[in-house]
């Protein structure tokens, strides 16, 4: 009987804790993540990724076939021009030399052979002890030895020419970054120029090429300056300026794309050919602006959260929807870009029912207008509403209308007087299930009903 009165006792004290426990957090309301809004600078700019290379590159090979016989030149080695970088076995070479010379002056033996029987002939015809045919054959066959003479004289140059091939040597001051070939290999020359080497000519000066979005291409101008990084330095930001903006456009699966050439100094020779450079080209700036996370203009509350219960949020949703003159259109029904809505459109279906199927990182709204689609998040565009929330000392939500400039994916700049430096804007829910389901903005938990 005793242990039954002490399990009630408990099972009681257990309800009537919980009970107290939900009257208490009834009470408070809800906790919202909140952050200030801040003055100072929105860059947009436009990204992509690129390669680093040298300015100049040069890919040297053989003209001719044969097995290397000796290098002089290695990966990284420091070469002049004229310098010998590699030699092919040059013994049949020589052969081919050696013969071409024989054939010459066998050529030669020829020709003044028949400058003789030519000379011979002249002066019978002149004795008229020998007939003018005869004379035209002996002259006949003295030309024929002359250009027989100029035909040995063209092999034997060749042949000395492709013997000088077996010694390869830079064309240019550089840096030699790649080698293919060791000594024993054979190189074959027979439909085209194999590359031995290939050499950078000042790795002090390199350029990065990267491939631009066709929707982004308009506002990259040569002359801007660009930063960018790379892996081996991520800490580490690298400057550079827009030299070229190539014609060629590459299409791959339905995206156009246009290259742009970046000229980097590397004076301390950092960067590396085939280092794979994150681009960011700065193309819009806004100076002392206040400015806002972007997660506070995602954030879209339940109507029970608001001063007023949602009611002017569902009148001004249901004036949009009637298309009355005078009355704004939503970003959609304006042609919006996608992924890009207008502030009040979104509240008014925070507070429907279609929130609870589309809730998730955003809120369970779309993104407000100022956000790009793109990587980057810099495109400006038009001015556009939205709405982002205060909390009042009630613990209700305010809607304060505002209008989006220019964002850098991370904050927005926005225009009106509703809002000045350091207030705090709503981000979300400050609960665990907030947290972990929403992307920033908070409201993705609401969506599934509040715990």
């Amino acid at each position: 009987m005793k242990k039954a009165l002490i399990g009630a006792a408990v099972v009681v004290a257990v309800v009537a804790g919980g009970v107290l426990l939900l009257s208490k957090e009834k009470a408070s309301g809800p906790k919202f993540r909140k952050e200030k809004v801040t003055k100072g600078e929105v860059v947009a700019t436009v990204t992509a990724t690129g390669t680093l290379s040298a300015v100049t590159t040069v890919k040297v090979g053989s003209q001719v076939s044969g097995i290397i016989a000796s290098l002089h030149a290695d990966f990284n080695s420091e070469v002049k021009k004229g310098q010998l970088l590699a030699g092919l076995d040059p013994a049949p070479f020589q052969t081919a030399v050696d013969q071409r010379r024989a054939d010459l002056e066998r050529a030669k033996v020829e020709l003044r052979n028949a400058e003789l029987v030519l000379s011979r002939a002249k002066k019978l015809l002149e004795a008229q002890l020998q007939a003018q045919s005869e004379y035209d054959t002996a002259m006949a066959n003295r030309d024929g030895a002359a250009a027989a003479v100029a035909q040995s004289a063209a092999a034997l140059r060749q042949a000395e020419t492709n013997l000088a091939y077996t010694r390869i040597a830079s064309p240019i001051d550089g840096v030699v970054v790649d080698r293919q070939y060791d000594i024993g290999q054979t190189v074959a020359a027979s439909f085209q120029a194999p590359t031995l080497f290939t050499i950078a000519q000042d790795l002090t000066k390199m350029q990065v090429l990267t491939n631009i979005d066709e929707a982004d291409i308009g506002r990259v101008k040569e002359g801007q300056e660009a930063n960018f990084s790379v892996d081996a330095f991520p800490d580490r930001k690298f400057r550079g300026k827009v030299s070229q903006i190539r014609l060629s456009p590459q299409t791959v699966q339905n995206v156009v794309t246009y290259p742009v050439l970046l000229d980097v100094a590397n004076p301390e020779l950092r960067l590396r050919p085939g280092m794979t450079a994150n681009v960011s080209v700065p193309v819009d700036r806004r100076d002392d602006v206040l400015r806002v996370p972007n997660a506070a203009l995602r954030f879209r509350p339940d109507p029970a959260d608001l001063e007023d219960g949602g009611k002017t949020a569902a009148k001004k949703d249901g004036k949009k929807a009637d298309g009355k003159p005078g009355d704004e259109k939503t970003a959609d029904a304006a042609g919006a870009p996608s992924g890009e809505a207008s502030g009040p459109a979104g509240s008014a279906r925070g507070a429907g029912g279609e929130r609870a199927g589309r809730g998730g990182g955003n809120g369970g709204g779309r993104p407000v207008a100022g956000f790009a689609g793109r990587p980057g998040g810099g495109r400006p565009g038009p001015s556009r509403e939205a709405d982002v929330y205060v909390e009042l000392p009630t613990g209700k939500l305010r809607a304060v209308h505002v209008k989006t400039a220019l964002t850098d994916g991370n904050v927005t700049a926005i225009e009106g007087d509703g809002l000045k430096d350091g207030d705090e804007v709503v981000l979300g829910l400050a609960t665990v299930k907030a947290m972990g389901s929403s992307g920033g903005g908070g409201g993705g938990a609401r969506g599934m009903g509040r715990m």
